[in-house]
C-alpha cells in the first residue's frame, strides 16, 4: 500500500516519530542475593512481560534508576539465536514492585498522545513489522542482533489515535476467539500424544505373558553402529546418500536432507534394507533411541554413527521390533542406558543389546501389530487435524493484523483528528519547549596559580607594550 492508498487521517510514520524518549538498551548485572531486581530474557513471553521472571542483581534502587520500567513500556530482545527471534516484544502491564530491564532488552517508550501502547504492542507482531525486523538482522557468533538505530528506521502506517483504540479493541476480540481456538487444538494434540503413549504401552506389556519370550534385544536380532564421517570422505569416487540422526523421527525418516560421502568399496555394508529399525544413537535424552522403520525409501541409502540398526531375527516382524523400541521410547527405558557428553546423551550398542525384547508368537505379533496399526492410524489422523488447524489459526492471526494494520478492520470516522495534524502538534509542542543547558560541574579543588619566574614575589609583572601592526597584511579564510 502507498502513501496515496492510505486511508483517511493515516499517514506514513517511523518508531522515532512515535517515542516519547529514545531508545535505550538496559544494564548487564551480574547476580547477587538481596540485590535490587532485575527481569530475565525469559520474562518476555507473548506479547507481554512476565514480571515475575527476575533475578537480584548487585545493584541499588540508584544505580537501576535510568532502567526502571514503567507501564507501558515495550521490552524488545535485541538479540537471539534464531532470526524468527530476534526482536520479538511484550508490553509492561501493571508493575507491584519496581524492577529493572537488563542489557539484552531494548526499551520502547511511545508517547501516548501519539500512539496507544497496546496499539504498539499488537502492531510489533504484524508481519510488515517482523520482515523489517528479520531482513535488518545482522548475526555475528550465530546469533541474530538488532541496535537502536536499526529499530528507529522501522516504519509503519499510523492512523488517528482515536481508532487505534477501535482497532485494539476488535484486534483483542478476534485474537481471544482465536487465541481459545489454538490453545484447544494444542491440548488435543497433547492428549493425543498420552493416548499413543497408552495404547504402546498397553501392546507391550511390562509382564512378559504366557507364551511370550523374555528376550533381549541381541537375542532377538543384530545391531550394529553406522559409519563415522570424516572430512577426507566429504568427495571420492564413490558418493553415496546416507541417513544420520537428523532424518530419524519417530516411526518416520525425513529425507528432505540427505547428505552424501564416499562409501568406496565399503557401501554393501552400511547399505540399508527394507524392514531394518534405525535408532537415534546420540540425541537429548528423552530423545536417544528414537525409532523408524525403513521402507525403501529413500533407496540406496546407508547411515552414519549418530544412528544403531537393528536388523530382526526371522521369528520377529520389523513392525513389532519398531512397536517395542516406541515403547521403550515413551517409557524413559532408553534413558537408564545412556551416557551424557557434552550435553549428548549417547546409546551405545552395547547397552542397547541388553535391553529386554519381549517375543510373542508370531500369530500375536501379527494381530498386534495389526491392531495397535489401527488405533495410531487413527490417532495420527486426528493429530493432523489438529496441525492443520493450528496452521489455519496462525495464517488466520496473519491475515487478521495485516487487515488492521492497512485500516480494514474497522472503519473510519471523518471526526477523528488526522494522525498529521496530532504529530505535527506534539513535535511543535516539543520544539517550544526551552531545552535543558548542560552545565559544566565546578571543581571542588581550586587551581594553583602558576608563578612568573621573572616576577618578583610582591610586585605584578608590567603589561607589555602593543607590537606594531604588520605593514602588508594578510587575510585568511578558514572552513568552519
Amino acid at each position: 500500500m502507498s502513501e496515496k492508498e492510505l486511508p483517511a487521517g493515516w499517514i506514513w510514520a517511523r518508531l522515532s516519530d512515535v517515542l516519547s524518549e529514545p531508545l535505550i538498551n538496559g544494564r548487564s548485572v551480574r547476580t547477587l542475593d538481596g540485590g535490587f531486581p532485575v527481569l530475565r530474557l525469559t520474562s518476555i513471553k507473548d506479547g507481554s512481560i512476565d514480571l515475575s521472571q527476575s533475578k537480584e542483581g548487585a545493584w541499588d534502587e540508584e544505580d537501576a534508576r535510568p532502567f526502571l520500567v514503567a507501564q507501558g513500556d515495550y521490552l524488545l530482545s535485541r538479540g537471539n539465536g534464531s532470526r524468527n527471534l530476534v526482536g520479538r516484544g511484550g508490553l509492561v502491564g501493571e508493575i507491584p514492585d519496581p524492577v529493572a530491564f537488563p542489557d539484552t532488552m531494548v526499551r520502547v517508550r511511545v508517547d501516548p498522545k501519539i500512539m496507544a501502547p497496546k496499539y504498539l504492542r499488537h502492531l510489533w507482531d504484524s508481519p510488515a513489522i517482523r520482515r523489517q525486523i528479520e531482513f535488518m538482522a545482522r548475526t555475528t557468533a550465530g546469533i541474530y542482533k538488532v541496535n537502536q538505530k536499526m529499530l528507529e528506521t522501522i516504519s509503519f502506517f499510523l492512523p488517528p489515535r482515536a481508532e487505534q483504540d477501535r482497532i485494539v479493541e476488535a484486534l483483542e476480540g478476534h485474537l481471544s476467539r482465536l487465541g481459545a481456538a489454538a490453545a484447544t487444538a494444542r491440548n488435543c494434540r497433547k492428549r493425543l500424544a498420552n493416548l499413543s503413549k497408552s495404547i504402546l504401552l498397553t501392546m507391550v506389556p511390562e509382564e512378559v505373558p504366557d507364551r511370550w519370550i523374555a528376550a533381549t534385544v541381541e537375542q532377538a536380532g543384530t545391531v550394529e553402529l553406522g559409519r563415522a564421517r570424516h572430512p577426507d570422505w566429504h568427495h571420492g569416487p564413490e558418493m553415496r546418500p546416507y541417513l544420520r540422526v537428523a532424518n530419524v523421527f519417530e516411526d518416520r525418516i525425513d529425507a528432505s536432507d540427505v547428505m552424501e560421502m564416499d562409501f568406496s568399496g565399503i557401501f554393501e555394508k552400511y547399505r540399508l534394507h527394507p524392514g531394518d529399525v534405525l535408532l537415534n544413537e546420540g540425541q537429548s535424552p528423552h530423545l536417544v533411541g528414537r525409532p523408524a522403520l525403513y521402507r525403501g525409501t529413500p533407496p540406496n541409502v546407508a547411515f552414519t554413527n549418530s544412528l544403531l540398526r537393528f536388523k530382526a531375527n526371522p521369528n520377529v516382524m520389523p513392525e513389532w521390533a519398531l512397536m517395542v523400541f516406541r515403547r521403550h521410547l515413551h517409557a524413559r527405558r532408553f534413558m537408564k542406558e545412556v551416557r551424557i557428553t557434552t550435553n549428548i546423551a549417547h546409546l551405545s550398542s552395547k547397552r542397547l543389546k541388553v535391553v529386554e525384547f519381549p517375543i510373542p508368537p508370531m500369530g500375536v505379533q501379527k494381530e498386534l501389530v495389526l491392531r495397535c496399526d489401527e488405533l495410531l492410524s487413527g490417532v495420527d489422523a486426528m493429530d493432523r487435524e489438529a496441525v492443520r488447524t493450528l496452521k489455519r489459526a496462525d495464517n488466520l492471526r496473519r491475515a487478521i493484523l495485516n487487515r488492521a494494520f492497512t485500516g480494514n478492520l474497522v472503519p473510519q470516522d471523518p471526526t477523528d483528528e488526522p494522525a498529521s495534524a496530532l504529530l505535527a502538534g506534539v513535535q511543535a509542542e516539543r520544539a517550544a519547549q526551552p531545552r535543558a543547558k548542560r552545565t559544566r560541574s565546578a571543581s571542588t579543588t581550586p587551581r594553583k596559580a602558576k608563578k612568573s619566574p621573572a616576577a618578583a614575589p610582591t610586585e605584578s609583572a608590567p603589561a607589555p607594550s602593543p607590537t606594531a601592526a604588520p605593514a602588508h597584511a594578510v587575510q585568511q579564510e578558514f572552513d568552519l
